[in-house]
Order: C-alpha cells, then sequence, then structure tokens
C-alpha cells in the first residue's frame, strides 16, 4: 500500500499544466492486478502517468476485490484517509473499481459521499469517458452494468509491471455460484474472448520483449470462444507464436481439470509445469455444502494422475476454514489431504460471508476465534511442508526467467522458475528478461538461493 506513512497534505505543482497523476492501488488477485494494467493503459492515452504519492495526484483510484469482508472494510478504511486531500484539492477525483464497486454501485457513494467515480467489472475499458463525465457531475458517476459480450476493445491497453511476464486475460465471470463466492455477482457469467483476439495480444507481447504469459479467468478450464477453440486449443496456438518462451494459466476448478488438459504438460514444452488447483476443503460433506460438485477421491486422483506423470509437477491449492457447519472431524479430514498431497504451497483463509451468497444464509456459523485457531493449525502445517519440498530442489539446475532486482539485495536479480517458484541469485542487471540455468542452493520459506550458469543463456 501505498498509506503506510501519513498523508503530506502539501499540494505539489505539476511540471506543466497538462501533466496529470493518478494513484492507483490494487487489492485483491491476479484479475484485479490485470484489470489495474488495463485501467493504466487506458489513462495513459489521455495524458494520466503514475504516481506513488496521493497526495500528488489528480486522480485517485482504489481497484477493489470483495472476495472476503476484510479486503472490502480495508477498502472503506483507505478511502477515509483519502477524503483529507479532496478537502485540501476540490479538484481531485476519487474513484473505485473492480469488485467493491460492482457489488456497492449507489451504496458505496451513500456511504463515502466524497467518492466521484463507480466503475464496474465490465466497464473499465470506459474509464476515460467516465472520468470526464465525473468531473461534469458534481453528484458523482456510477456505471456497473454488465455485458453480455465482450467488446472489442476491452481487453485492448495495458501497462505491465515487468516487460518480461503479463497476465492475459481469456474471459471473464463465473457460472458455478459457489455457495461461499461472490465472483459471479461481481464479475457476471461466463463470457470467453476471441481466440484471434488473446492471440493478437500475445503476439504483440511477445513483440516488445515479453517471455512469459500467464492465461487468466475465474474458471480457466471453461474457456471456449465462438468458433470452438478450448483451452488446450488455445495453448497449443499460443505456443507457435515467436518469442513467447513460457505459459502459465490459472484458476482451474477441479471439475473442469480434463485428462486432455492433464496430457497437454507432456506435449507443449513451452507449458510451465504448475498448476494452482483450488481444493477449499478436505470434507466430503462441506464440499457438497459449498456447491463445489466434486469428492475429494475425485480430487485426490487428479492430483495422483498429475504427479505420476509429472514428477517435477508444482500444485498449489486454496483452502477455506470455517465454513457454516464445519465440525473438527471436517477440518482434520482437510488436514489430512494436505498431509497427504502435500502440496507446494496453499493460499488459505478464514470463511467471510459475503452479501447475496448461499452460504451467508446457512446456519452453523464457527465462531471467529475457532476459525482462527483452525488456520493457524493448517498454516503451520503447509509451512513446514513448503519448506521441505524446497529443500529438496537444493542441488537441482532449474531455467529461470530474471524478472529483475531481487527484493532482498538490489545488487541481485530474483526470477520464477517454471514451477513458479522465486530465485534470487548474483547475476548482472542486464540478463532481465533473460532465461537461465539456475542451480538451487539454499531453501528459505517464500524463495530459493542459486547461483547460474554464466554459459547457460537459454534465451534472452
Amino acid at each position: 500500500s501505498g498509506l503506510k506513512k501519513p498523508l503530506n497534505f502539501t499540494m505539489q505543482k505539476h511540471l506543466k499544466e497538462d501533466d496529470k497523476k493518478v494513484f492507483l492501488e490494487t487489492f485483491g488477485c491476479q484479475m484485479n492486478e490485470n484489470d489495474s494494467e488495463r485501467l493504466l493503459g487506458f489513462l495513459r492515452e489521455t495524458g494520466y502517468e503514475r504516481t506513488l504519492a496521493p497526495e500528488d495526484s489528480d486522480l485517485i483510484i482504489l481497484n477493489t476485490c470483495s472476495i472476503r469482508d476484510k479486503a472490502e472494510q480495508k477498502v472503506y478504511s483507505t478511502l477515509g484517509r483519502f477524503r483529507a486531500l479532496k478537502d485540501v484539492n476540490p479538484a481531485l477525483l476519487i474513484g473505485v473499481s473492480g469488485c467493491v464497486a460492482q457489488q456497492e454501485g449507489e451504496r458505496l457513494m451513500k456511504r463515502a459521499p466524497y467518492v466521484d467515480l463507480v466503475v464496474g467489472t465490465a466497464n473499465i475499458h470506459r474509464i476515460n469517458a467516465l472520468i470526464k463525465e465525473a468531473s461534469l457531475n458534481k453528484k458523482g458517476v456510477v456505471a456497473t452494468a454488465m455485458s453480455a459480450s465482450i467488446e472489442k476493445d476491452e481487453f485492448s491497453r495495458r501497462v505491465q509491471k515487468t516487460p518480461y511476464s503479463a497476465f492475459v486475460s481469456i474471459m471473464r465471470g463465473c457460472n458455478n455460484f459457489c455457495s461461499y463466492c461472490i465472483v459471479p455477482y461481481t464479475r457476471g457469467p461466463e463470457v470467453s474472448r476471441a481466440a484471434a483476439e488473446v492471440l493478437d495480444e500475445i503476439a504483440g507481447l511477445a513483440e516488445k520483449g515479453t517471455k512469459e504469459v500467464t492465461l487468466i479467468g475465474q474458471n480457466v478450464n471453461s474457456y471456449e470462444d465462438a468458433g470452438g477453440v478450448n483451452l488446450t486449443g488455445l495453448i497449443k496456438k499460443a505456443a507457435l507464436i515467436e518469442g513467447i518462451e513460457r505459459i502459465r494459466f490459472v484458476t482451474s476448478h477441479p471439475k473442469d481439470l480434463s485428462g486432455e488438459l492433464i496430457h497437454l504438460f507432456a506435449e507443449v514444452e513451452k507449458l510451465c509445469r504448475h498448476l494452482h488447483l483450488p481444493l477449499q476443503s478436505g470434507s466430503d460433506r462441506v464440499l457438497k455444502a459449498m456447491k463445489r460438485v466434486y469428492t475429494v477421491e475425485e480430487f485426490l486422483k487428479k492430483v495422483e494422475q498429475l504427479r505420476s506423470l509429472y514428477q517435477d509437477m508444482a500444485i498449489t491449492t486454496d483452502i477455506i476454514v470455517g465454513f457454516p457447519g464445519e465440525t473438527d472431524k471436517d477440518f482434520e479430514e482437510t488436514m489430512k489431504v494436505i498431509r497427504a498431497v502435500r502440496f507446494d504451497n496453499i493460499f488459505s483463509f478464514k470463511y467471510s460471508p459475503r452479501p447475496g451468497t448461499a452460504a451467508s444464509r446457512l446456519k452453523g456459523h464457527i465462531p471467529r476465534e475457532v476459525k482462527s485457531e483452525r488456520l493457524k493449525v493448517l498454516q503451520d502445517t503447509q509451512r513446514s511442508i513448503t519448506l521441505e519440498r524446497s529443500e529438496a530442489l537444493v542441488g537441482r539446475t532449474m531455467d529461470v526467467l530474471i524478472e529483475g532486482r531481487s527484493r532482498h539485495d538490489a545488487s541481485e536479480v530474483a526470477g520464477r522458475t517454471r514451477t513458479n517458484r522465486v530465485v534470487n541469485f548474483p547475476a548482472p542487471q542486464a540478463l532481465r528478461g533473460s532465461i537461465v540455468d539456475v542451480t538451487i542452493t539454499g531453501a528459505y520459506q517464500n524463495s530459493l538461493r542459486g547461483v547460474y550458469n554464466e554459459r547457460s543463456l537459454l534465451c534472452s
């Protein structure tokens, strides 16, 4: 967050009269990160440049997540701090985009009347027109209409965090309606982009030096465009694009993980052997209440197939603890799966009731302290597993895409393996964007350490 220090209310003059600054803060998942890149791309067309100083901005946008109550409340507390900036500079525009904007709409402006702009998830490409409208409308502007189709320019702009890897949206929305999840309400029904449009975007990224693309959507496994191209077909076509060396996809629903897709990891060399496969619970009873439409046995069979085919496959997952009605026995069943599968990592959360979802109306909500205790047990166990799996990599040589400076030592570089592990190692900064062989020499909780072979430059 750019708000860890007290705000400086001294408004700084811009170097040019037409020099416009935007402060953008992102909350949430890869979809939100991708949406922020798109927002910045569209805003740049009308002269906005990003600033890390909210007090120096003409426009403030919070790109929000509402998957959990804590994330939503953080948005409102952050907005409250920006209100003082608005008092100092009435010309400042404050906007909220993303899932909280889509969920709350007009209610958000009633709760925070100093907000000028509420932009829903399907209206990001309209940001410049909406800003113009908001600057003329003292009552503010709300744009939360959902479209049943994807407009041609909806995903056409971006400002990447790193030039070497990029998220590429291949669809939006979700049709699953898991009982705890608000995404179908904030992102709408599933709509797939035309394969030709996606491939054109990837080709354009490759021309600019991007080496790795991650195909993203709420449930990428169900991607299928009007011409009948499914996810496996799209990946095969993307792998033919010159300059693209790595392909990833996220997020997968276990029910849609087909044998065809599993075998694609062997067929397409560029497809990285890392799969994020959300389990959510190790109890069949809880999975049924979550409306996940698969059993633990079915999930484990797919994991077993992946691991038997690819010993180097990294598998990560999501777990929710404290779902309504979850008993000690249910939780222990989840822990049994955690210990049996030995995921490379997990993203774990305490259940948070979301407005309008079926789970929010269930009986048997778990006390906060019980959820906290279960989460601690889960995370402590997984931390040990993650470290052990990392330590098993010491001595192995892996190819790493160098993304930039190490966060731990600015004189070193950091990159990712094909299995999505961060590696820090000494190497010239000029090698950013290169893929090199790195021998792993040390393992830590969230990263690896290594040395690279100077004669191993695989791609530059």
